[in-house]
């Protein structure tokens, strides 16, 4: 259980840069010269994909939770 948590705190802290951005929105934002509208862009592009994976995680959670609980309760 403690590796899990490492894993965990490991990739969650010590994360590299990452670009999420489609190949038309760089297109556009790299003839665009705006250094900071391209990075803008592409945060909020990584913000929008985290959300739902931080969603299921956190019901994946609950429902583990709920059926764990239930079998400690029935043994």
């Amino acid at each position: 259980m403690q590796r899990k948590i490492l894993f965990f705190l490991f990739s969650f802290f010590l994360f590299t840069q990452v670009n999420a951005q489609c190949a038309m929105c760089r297109a556009v934002l790299e003839t665009g010269g705006g250094e900071d509208l391209a990075k803008g862009i592409n945060d909020g592009i990584v913000y929008l994909m985290a959300v739902p994976y931080i969603l299921i995680a956190g019901i994946g959670f609950l429902i583990y939770k709920k059926f764990n609980k239930t079998k400690k309760a029935t043994s």
